[in-house]
Formats: C-alpha cells, sequence, structure tokens
C-alpha cells in the first residue's frame, strides 16, 4: 500500500493536460571560473522531508521557501511578494498560462535571488496562493515558522548541489548553466492546446494512450483513467478505463497536471512501473511509451 499524507501531494499540480515542453539546451557561455569556491548554506529539514532554505528577494527577507529540485517553476505567495515590492496593486494573470489558471496568479521577474551568498540575477517566478504550500506552512508554522514559497529550477539548475543531512547544508557549486524561461515555455505549449473544457489526451515525449480526467471535488489520490487507446502502450501493459493512476515511475499523479509532468519526464522507450488502483487494490505495471509520430 503506498503510504503518505494528503498534505504532501506533488508541489507542482499547477496545470491541467499541459503537454511537455523540451527544455532549452544548456548556454555555457559563461562557464565557472576553476576557481570559484562552492558555496555552502543552512538548509531546514521539515518533518515531509523538504527542504526549507532562507531566501532573500531582491534585497528583502529573509523569507522561507521550500528548494524542490522537481520543481519546473519558482513560487511564491501573494503576501511574500507585495511584501518584496515584486508585485503591483492590481496585478492580474494575464493571457496563457496566467490567464488560464485564473485571477489572483502574476508572473514577475526577481532582480536578485539569494540563498546566503548564493545568488542569481533576473529569475522568472510566478506568484500564487498555491494550496498545497499553503498546507505545508499551516501543518508546520508552530513548530518550523511559515513556509512563503518554493525554489524550483529556474534558480537551482545554475548549480550542482551536494546535501549534507547530518550538518544540516546545502552545497551549491556553479556549473555555467544559465537557464531559459520554462514559464515561457509552458504558456507557448498552452497556446497549442485545443479549447480548455474538451478531453485531452496526455501527450508528452512518449506517446501513452491514455485519457485522464479529474473532478473539481475529487480529493481522492491519483486521477481517472477516463479512456484507453487500443493498442496503445498503456492497453498493451494491461491498465484499463476505470482504473485510478496514482504514480508513474515513482511520481505522484494526483491531478491531471501532474500526471502530464510525471509521463513527460519518461522517454519514448522506456519501461517504467505504473501503479493504478483497481477493485480497491493496488496493481504495479509496466508501461513502455511509444515514440510520437
Amino acid at each position: 500500500m503506498i503510504m503518505r499524507a494528503k498534505l504532501f501531494a506533488a508541489l507542482i499540480g499547477l496545470l491541467a493536460g499541459v503537454p511537455a515542453v523540451a527544455q532549452d539546451k544548456p548556454n555555457l557561455k559563461a562557464e565557472p571560473k576553476k576557481t570559484d569556491p562552492p558555496i555552502v548554506v543552512p538548509i531546514e529539514i521539515l518533518p515531509s522531508r523538504h527542504f526549507v532554505v532562507q531566501v532573500m528577494l531582491d534585497g528583502k527577507g529573509p523569507y522561507r521557501f521550500i528548494l524542490d529540485t522537481g520543481a519546473p517553476l519558482t513560487i511564491m505567495n501573494s503576501k511574500t511578494a507585495k511584501d518584496a515590492g515584486l508585485t503591483k496593486k492590481g496585478g492580474g494573470g494575464g493571457g496563457g498560462l496566467l490567464g488560464m489558471l485564473g485571477g489572483g496568479v502574476n508572473q514577475v521577474e526577481v532582480p536578485t535571488m539569494e540563498i546566503g551568498s548564493v545568488k542569481a540575477d533576473k529569475t522568472p517566478a510566478m506568484v500564487m496562493d498555491h494550496p498545497t504550500v499553503q498546507a505545508i506552512s499551516d501543518a508546520f508554522k508552530k513548530d518550523h515558522g511559515p513556509v512563503e514559497g518554493l525554489i524550483g529550477f529556474p534558480f537551482f539548475a545554475r548549480y550542482s548541489m551536494t546535501v549534507d543531512y547530518q550538518k544540516k547544508e546545502l552545497t551549491f557549486t556553479p556549473n555555467g548553466y544559465k537557464p531559459g524561461d520554462y514559464m515561457q515555455d509552458m504558456m507557448a505549449g498552452i497556446m497549442n492546446l485545443e479549447e480548455r473544457n474538451k478531453p485531452r489526451v496526455v501527450k508528452p515525449a512518449g506517446v501513452w494512450g491514455l485519457e485522464l480526467a479529474k473532478d473539481k471535488d475529487d480529493d481522492k489520490d491519483g486521477v481517472t483513467v477516463k479512456a484507453v487507446f487500443a493498442d496503445g502502450p498503456a492497453a498493451k501493459a494491461g491498465v484499463k478505463a476505470g482504473d485510478r493512476l496514482l504514480t508513474v515511475d515513482g511520481r505522484w499523479t494526483d491531478s491531471v497536471g501532474d500526471a502530464a509532468v510525471a509521463t513527460s519526464l519518461v522517454k519514448a522507450g522506456k519501461a517504467v512501473p505504473v501503479v493504478v488502483q483497481r477493485d480497491g487494490k493496488e496493481v504495479t505495471l509496466t508501461v513502455t511509451p511509444a515514440v510520437g509520430r
């Protein structure tokens, strides 16, 4: 049985049916100097096993952010963004990804983001009061303090990182990589989708042959397999319509957006374990996504 609290669901369940976007190629123009020393910063490890670091935003703070190496975006709540002077009253969602997510969401560029002496300039971030981040904050605020945001790929991709769990330290080593704007890439992907209310087939890097759905008031683990395409990879593996998809290659799929991200990280032709719930029991299947045409 998969054991976990619903409180710690995947943090980036932001998008519904968003196709995967290819990562930009590394920009190695700014190679780190060989003399650049590693930078060590303290971390706090929550009971949920999330890493929490002290973050300065454009000289303001510090704020307590989770550092999540599986997150493609950097997120901060609206109160923190306002306190750091990164948003103006009345800022809205706009079009593309932000319009899809609705009001109260705003994309900003953080002039400087610092964790100790680790510094990144012009980091894109999303301002939103994400319910899972807030739930984690509420759960541990009394003993550990609030959680005000989440640091993702646009920041940490610039460094190689090593964790010392005993000392509770994180070592950053510059790697010369300058990530692009992942958020803009996702916006471009959304623009190519059909109308939002139409059912969509998850079509990430490999073809799976699945149609997934989840109702607004559905708070159970996983997503429902609405349809399985005949002779597709999922059908050949034994996935059935009506199954509850719980994980893909060890990654949680608590929303259609989670499932899109999880499947996008699996290369076509690679066999991976997929856990579904069927008739009240968990069943592990092996799916090999096909190469898209």
